[in-house]
């Protein structure tokens, strides 16, 4: 007894000592995080040192010059990417609006200064404080000041998209700390992101706005602190942006060698054969091929053969991000989940990937794919177990074990196997066959509607109603314009829809708009599927928790499987490589960032 009680207390002042160094550790990391930096990582330290010039994969030489013109499908009826009401041009947030701080696409999540000149947050992450560049200004040549910030928060807060509202909304209180400077505390359910996602945040001019009705859609141009003002405005059919001469950002090392052409237009088409006609034309310039047909058989045209188009698979070091079919779960018809299952084992894609896409697409099998975030393949770690353990219930013992595994086929089309096991499961749910019919306990066949907005959407969808019939089951496809199905997919008013949710290295506040539980019932959200669980709550609350890579990994692994489980969507594929087509017109850098941007491109001058 007596050496345990010497043990015991040798043990208590250990304890004590390391409590001492911890608090004096804290303290010191403490003061150094409250001293301004030149740039923030959301794990660890960013890539690039205090007093870099560029990163990596710009070309700081490339010439400033010449045009590039792009494509986009459907039109725009607004010039304002901040609201809910109409359809904005392509291109508007990214070129006429500059945020406080710029990202390097060669990092999971880092940010360097742009409009702030440095960047200063405590240990906690409790409140950011920004510095702001004396240069920086709008295009009208105004100055960018604290007060702008203060009301871009205010504005986007309260007239601004869901995810602003979400994300502002945080804001607990704003103060004007210096001539430049701006504090910005943040609510007790804010989280490490906080100031990373506040970084983000287009300034808008005050001068031009107060007062306004920011809400109101139109065709008005507006104003901000980018590289390109608004130029040319065909209603629907096109936009111009023009470089600004006098952008006050174009020696700041997070912009040097970006913005490297005169003129950046958008061409609208009625879908993506148009678009790719236009393009092989000569039309506009550059493309991102997204069809696997086309990719393998559509570009033997001459200009092709001799040189004038490169075809280039550039490598994609992020996330393939979740391409599915989407259930609505707040609809009774799929609020089963061994409903959404069978349905799932009905997607026959060995079939359709062999006969509709030469067999270049990948199955994706993790909302996080071709990453490490991906619980594919992976069983989970003592550390995700330890994450998941409230929650008995929300991942299967399966991808518990070894992660989602999508039903195979042999790609014959007959799937005999998937039909049988997918009629047990209907049936444990109350379903039965009768006359060839699927039918419920009142004898009611079991019938929705797959809304689709393009060709390719429509033939996959008409593919997968037919195997649905096998089983008795009326799919039936609705295709509607571009604007239809945007407003129908933002009011939650359909069965199932075609959706792809883009992911990258470092996930974060987004992942509550896609899937939070509060974000279930608001319109505009992309909780599409209507998810509303408490282990997803807390996956995402543990990622955005997390203060080391490791636990952030763990943590989105966790995610997965429990997005996984719930067979909320049904997934489809994804390509392996970034399939990209160019006029020879158009350059890029050697080194290339985590996926494609043009906006480190440059006009060659080739004809």
């Amino acid at each position: 007894m007596g050496a345990f009680m010497v043990t015991r207390q040798t043990i208590l002042s250990a304890c004590a000592a390391l409590a001492v160094m911890a608090g004096s550790l804290a303290a010191t990391l403490g003061a150094a995080a409250q001293t301004p930096q030149h740039g923030i990582a959301m794990h660890g330290e960013p890539k690039y040192p205090a007093g870099f010039t560029r990163f990596d994969y710009v070309n700081d030489r490339a010439p400033k010059e010449g045009e590039i013109k792009l494509a986009a499908i459907g039109g725009f009826d607004s010039l304002n990417p901040m609201i809910v009401r109409g359809t904005p041009a392509a291109g508007i947030r990214w070129h006429v609006f500059e945020s406080l701080m710029g990202r390097a696409y060669d990092e999971p999540f880092s940010l360097y200064g742009l409009i702030a000149e440095n960047i200063m947050t405590p240990d906690d992450r409790s409140w950011v404080e920004f510095t702001l560049r004396p240069e920086a200004r709008f295009s009208d040549g105004q100055p960018i000041t604290v007060d702008d910030v203060m009301f871009t928060v205010e504005t986007l807060r309260d007239q601004g998209r869901p995810n602003h509202k979400f994300y502002y909304g945080k804001v607990a209180s704003m103060e004007k700390t210096g001539d430049r400077s701006v504090r910005l505390t943040f609510t007790e359910d804010g989280d490490r992101e906080m100031p990373l996602i506040m970084g983000l945040m287009p300034i808008l001019p005050k001068h031009v706005y107060e007062g306004q009705d920011f809400t109101r859609t139109g065709l008005t141009p507006m104003i901000g602190s980018g590289p390109y003002t608004i130029g040319e405005v065909d209603p629907g059919s096109s936009i111009t942006y023009v470089r600004n001469p006098d952008y006050w950002g174009k020696h700041v090392p997070a912009a040097r060698g970006h913005n490297n052409f005169d003129r950046i237009r958008y061409d609208y088409y009625r879908d993506a054969n148009a678009s790719f006609e236009a393009f092989k034309s000569g039309e506009y310039t550059m493309r991102i091929e997204d069809d696997p047909t086309r990719w393998s058989t559509g570009y033997d045209v001459p200009a092709v053969k001799d040189g004038r188009i490169t075809r280039e698979d550039l490598r994609k070091r992020t996330p393939s991000g979740m391409r599915a079919l989407v259930f609505n779960t707040r609809r009774d018809v799929f609020s089963d989940i061994r409903v959404r299952q069978a349905l799932g084992l009905m997607f026959d894609f060995e079939w359709i990937n062999k006969n509709l896409f030469y067999g270049l697409y990948t199955r994706t099998q993790s909302f996080y794919d071709n990453s490490e975030l991906a619980s594919t393949g992976r069983p989970a770690s003592p550390a995700e177990k330890a994450l998941l353990a409230p929650f008995p219930d929300a991942v299967t013992p399966e991808i518990m074990a070894s992660g989602y595994v999508a039903p195979r086929t042999d790609g014959s089309g007959r799937n005999r196997a998937q039909m049988r096991n997918a009629l047990a499961l209907l049936k444990e749910a109350g379903y039965e066959v009768v006359d060839a019919k699927l039918v419920d306990a009142s004898g009611r066949q079991f019938t929705f509607e797959i809304l689709v907005a393009s060709p390719e959407d429509e033939r996959i969808a008409l593919t997968f109603a037919r195997n649905l019939e096998r089983l008795g089951i009326d799919a039936t496809i609705r295709n509607v314009d571009s604007s239809q199905y945007q407003q129908r997919r933002q009011t939650y008013d359909f069965d199932m829809i075609f959706n792809f949710w883009s992911a990258s290295l470092s996930p974060g506040n987004e992942q509550s708009f896609y899937w939070g539980g509060d974000s279930a019932d608001t319109d505009g959200t992309r909780n599409y599927m209507g998810v509303k669980s408490e282990a997803v709550d807390a996956m995402i609350a543990a990622m955005l928790e997390a203060r080391d890579r490791e636990d952030f990994v763990t943590a989105v692994r966790a995610l997965d499987r429990v997005l996984l489980s719930g067979h909320y969507v049904i997934p489809l594929y994804h390509a392996p490589d970034q399939w990209v087509a160019r006029w020879n017109t158009l350059d890029h850098p050697q080194i290339q960032p985590n996926f494609v941007r043009f906006d480190t491109w440059w006009y060659s001058g080739l004809n």
